[in-house]
This record gives C-alpha cells, sequence and structure tokens, in this order.
C-alpha cells in the first residue's frame, strides 16, 4: 500500500531512515539542553563579583534605588539582563555592568537568584 502524499510504501526505507534520524536529533537537542545546562554555583561565583555591591548577597538590594532579585523568575531576570547587555532596555548603571555578561553568565546569575528565598 503507496501514500497518496509520497508515493512511498508504508514501512519503505526512506521511511525508516527518515525516522531513525528524526529520532537522533530530538535526542541530541535533549542532550545538548541538559549538557549546558546553567549552574547555580557558578552563578553564584560570577553574581558576588558583578552583581552583589548593589543587589546585596543574598539578593535582597543593599538600598532602595536598586530592586530585590532573590526570587525573581528565571526567565525574567535573563530577558532584563539580556535587555540591559543589548541596550534594549537603557539604564546608566546597568548597562556598564551587564556589556560583560555572555549568554552562559547571565543564565548562570538567572538560575542562582531564581533559586534564592525573596
Amino acid at each position: 500500500m503507496t501514500t497518496r502524499r509520497t508515493g512511498f510504501k508504508y514501512g519503505s526505507k526512506l521511511m525508516t531512515k527518515t525516522t531513525v534520524v528524526a529520532s537522533i536529533a530530538i535526542a541530541a537537542a535533549f542532550a545538548a539542553t541538559s549538557v549546558f545546562a546553567a549552574d547555580p554555583v557558578v552563578g553564584k561565583a560570577k553574581y558576588e563579583t558583578t552583581c552583589v555591591a548593589c543587589h546585596g548577597a543574598n539578593g535582597i538590594s543593599i538600598a532602595p534605588i536598586y530592586p530585590n532579585v532573590a526570587g525573581q523568575k528565571e526567565e525574567y531576570l535573563v530577558a532584563q539582563m539580556k535587555a540591559f547587555r543589548d541596550g534594549t532596555r537603557p539604564n546608566p548603571i546597568m548597562a556598564p555592568m551587564a556589556q560583560g555578561l555572555t549568554d552562559t553568565d547571565i543564565a548562570n546569575i538567572a538560575v542562582f537568584l531564581a533559586a534564592l528565598k525573596p
């Protein structure tokens, strides 16, 4: 029996090969995601050298003009730090601080802060 769309028989070698290739691609994507997962320990170290002076040791600000960042949602923190870094959210204090951060730095800091108690 052939399919109407492809003209190939069900169970043909092409269908089997396509399924195997797709399965490998999906498995590789999941493996890459877990290999490059953000590291809160590395994030804490980067936070302590970059952010702690204004946002406090535990993510609780030391001055009313700086926001508390402890317990913020990880995705929100990533988006905001990237916006400061890329200039889409202008801020004269945060822009220079975020300029030197890589995507990996941002992900690590965000996962660290998200895990803190507000």
